[in-house]
């Protein structure tokens, strides 16, 4: 019996590689130019990681995280977001001690037992940015703007930047208490989850996918009333800046993301190509986080992006980028293997990509798979070739061909 994929898990196929490379070369050369260094964690932690980081309460916690018991007992969990794991090696390697703002980006599997559905998978793919130990506003302007570059460097259109402040342990009780009261008597027209909301993160009421639009929701106690003037001022100034460098957003006092970390700025990239999953990449202010797990008091923002979705949007709007594969030689053998053979092995080790027939096929089939490999030169062998030591060069692009010596091969093709 064939044995499938477990669901919700995708293979990456050979001719979808050249997308995901392209994809990941340019965030790579984004973040090189916005000064972020690359970061790799483990896929999995102790739960006891994301407890803390993510809090008791929402989804990824309660319901999603894939949790296990390891070979020595411990409570293992596969990483369901990497801002977790990020600050724990952050802390761990005593990242902070080279620089007062520390950056970095990643881009790896995450893991969520959710439903699948386009654009949401069980192991799906992230890219994030992760700015540590320094609050002005000034950064987390920094940070909404690589998220949108990188975003258009793609020529993605369509795109909407969601701008929201969700307040800080100051002011965030008052407006919670204020959301409490308010829903107190409209619990039975909540759903199952919005009622479990109520009692240990009301905020999360205003953004669930199936009471979010409702009126009663919608007229709920604004946050921007509730803030310290701590929140109010950097919240102008993100705006400001925002601003200052062109860039359009849209304020929603709804946006209040998904997990309980966030702390003041809080923002959302939506594509309009996306339908009911439309955010693309988000994120916010963290400046408890760190705190929360083990270090000392340090602010901290990021987003994270959904490559798959990503990529979903590319394709609906034409536009996946590719990286061009290039084949500098196929070499054809007429019952001269071993010669053949060291001829290939000799253009590689010069650098230069060579493919080779092994089936032992004619000369015109392997002179058609040689053409149907886009190689740019045939290097055909036989019988005189390996007497002369020689190789027949064939230009597959204009027909022509020469006799070149064998140790004259690599400066030929590359002349």
């Amino acid at each position: 019996m064939l044995i499938n994929a477990p669901r919700g898990t995708k293979d990456i196929l050979p001719d979808q590689m050249s997308n995901w490379l392209a994809i990941e070369n340019k965030m790579r050369e984004v973040c090189a130019r916005y000064g972020y260094d690359e970061i790799r964690t483990p896929i999995f932690e102790h739960t006891e990681l994301f407890q803390r980081g993510i809090g008791e309460g929402p989804d990824v916690v309660d319901k999603e995280m894939n949790t296990f018991v390891d070979r020595g007992n411990r409570s293992i969990t596969l990483r369901p977001e990497n801002t977790a794991s990020v600050i724990r090696a952050y802390l761990q390697n005593k990242l902070y001690s080279a620089s007062t703002l520390v950056k970095l980006f990643y881009m790896g599997s995450m893991f969520r037992y959710d439903r699948p559905q386009a654009g949401r998978l069980r192991e799906f793919h992230q890219f994030g940015v992760e700015a540590l130990g320094e609050a002005n506003p000034a950064v987390d302007a920094e940070v909404i703007l690589l998220a949108l570059e990188l975003l258009r460097e793609f020529g993605l259109e369509g795109l909407t930047l969601k701008l929201n402040t969700v307040g800080c342990p100051k002011c965030r009780p008052v407006y919670r208490q204020k959301l409490t009261h308010y829903f107190s008597d409209k619990l039975d027209e909540l759903c199952g989850d919005c009622r479990r909301r109520y009692e240990k993160n009301p905020l999360r009421i205003l953004d669930c996918k199936v009471d979010g639009g409702k009126e009663f929701v919608e007229d709920a106690p604004k946050i921007e009333d509730c803030l310290c003037d701590e929140c109010r001022d950097h919240f102008k100034k993100v705006q400001a800046l925002l601003k200052a460098a062109g860039v359009e957003y849209e304020l929603d006092a709804r946006l209040v993301r998904g997990l309980d970390y966030y702390t003041k700025t809080a923002f959302e990239i939506r594509c309009d190509d996306l339908g009911a999953q439309a955010a693309i990449a988000g994120g916010g202010r963290y400046d408890g986080l760190v705190e929360e797990l083990g270090g000392i008091s340090t602010p901290g923002i990021g987003f994270a992006l959904g490559i798959e979705r990503l990529l979903l949007a590319l394709e609906k709007q034409g536009k996946l980028p590719t990286v061009e594969r290039v084949i500098d030689g196929f070499v054809v053998s007429m019952g001269a293997d071993s010669y053949a053979f060291e001829l290939m092995l000799m253009l590689r080790r010069a650098g230069l990509t060579v493919l080779m027939d092994f089936a032992q096929r004619s000369m015109k089939a392997q002179m058609k798979q040689a053409a149907k490999s886009g190689a740019r030169f045939a290097l055909i062998v036989g019988e005189n070739e390996v007497n002369e030591r020689t190789v027949t060069l064939k230009n597959l692009s204009t027909s022509e061909q020469q006799s070149v010596a064998f140790n004259e091969v690599v400066e030929a093709m590359r002349r």
